[in-house]
């Protein structure tokens, strides 16, 4: 009997066929605050992304760089909380249409009891989850409760990662596989470390899961290189966030400027 395939899985299928490296921005939720994230959302649907990720604010986010720490602690100044996150994102239901992947750490999650959240997040229209610090072996016990709920648990894998256990990763993920492309944290880069590159060929041939490279993806040249590495998809995360704070601090739209930038990415990443 055959399963058939989560939203996230759909939307890569159908971009294979197409020929097309996914574009998947990351935005803080809650920052300014929530109205604005709603905004975003449908303004980056609009300008071309595939899929985006959602972060969670939460107070000593260990895998995020500066830019994404002070976005999250303002979205934290706020009011911002996981259960209206869930909330804004559920009013969007029938009118975004892009796979949601909600970005959270362990301790917010198991507050809440996993089974609680991963049903709360799905029914709130959430396709993912990614949980950065989350050990393999909590991962692959979260990834059955996610999978019940209807929720795909993206795992990540850094170039540090030893092969075997980049394996056994890249393995266990479900709906793509999150390859960060630089040692540390999260933050915009220059340029991106070559080794990289043959990691995507190695990861897509030990599995047929989409590989997506995230971390220091700043601009276009960045997210062509991941495009001509193989790669299905490029998240980009810092340099959204930043677009949107100057835009705020300018007392500008910051979904319409969230919108510009993520259609010069994806007028730079088609083919």
């Amino acid at each position: 009997m055959s399963v058939a395939p989560t939203p996230i899985q759909q939307r890569f299928d159908q971009l294979e066929q197409q020929g097309r490296c996914a574009l998947m921005p990351f935005l803080m939720a809650g920052d300014p605050d929530l109205a604005t994230t709603r905004a975003a959302l449908l303004a980056l649907e609009a300008a071309g992304a595939d899929l985006v990720e959602l972060g969670i604010p939460y107070s000593d986010p260990l895998a995020d760089g500066p830019v994404i720490q002070a976005a999250a602690s303002r979205a934290l100044a706020a009011g911002t909380t996981p259960a209206r996150v869930l909330e804004m994102l559920a009013s969007l239901r029938g009118e975004l249409r892009l796979p949601v992947v909600l970005f959270t750490y362990s301790n917010p999650l198991l507050n809440r009891g996993m089974e609680a959240f991963c049903q709360a997040a799905a029914a709130s229209g959430g396709a993912g989850l990614v949980v950065p610090d989350l050990p393999l072996e909590e991962a692959e016990k979260l990834s059955g409760i996610a999978a019940a709920a209807g929720l795909d648990l993206v795992l990540l894998v850094a170039p540090t990662t030893p092969a075997q256990r980049m394996a056994r990763i890249h393995q266990a993920s479900r709906g793509f596989t999150y390859l960060v492309s630089v040692t540390g944290v999260t933050g915009v880069r220059a340029g991106l470390e070559a080794r990289v590159g043959p990691l995507v060929s190695q990861l897509k041939a030990q599995a047929d899961t989409p590989v997506a490279v995230g971390f220091g993806i700043s601009g276009v040249e960045q997210v062509r290189q991941v495009r001509d590495w193989g790669a299905n998809g490029a998240i980009v995360g810092s340099a959204l966030v930043r677009v949107m704070a100057e835009a705020h601090t300018q007392q500008a739209d910051v979904a319409a400027a969230a919108g510009r930038f993520c259609a010069e990415l994806r007028a730079g990443l088609d083919p």
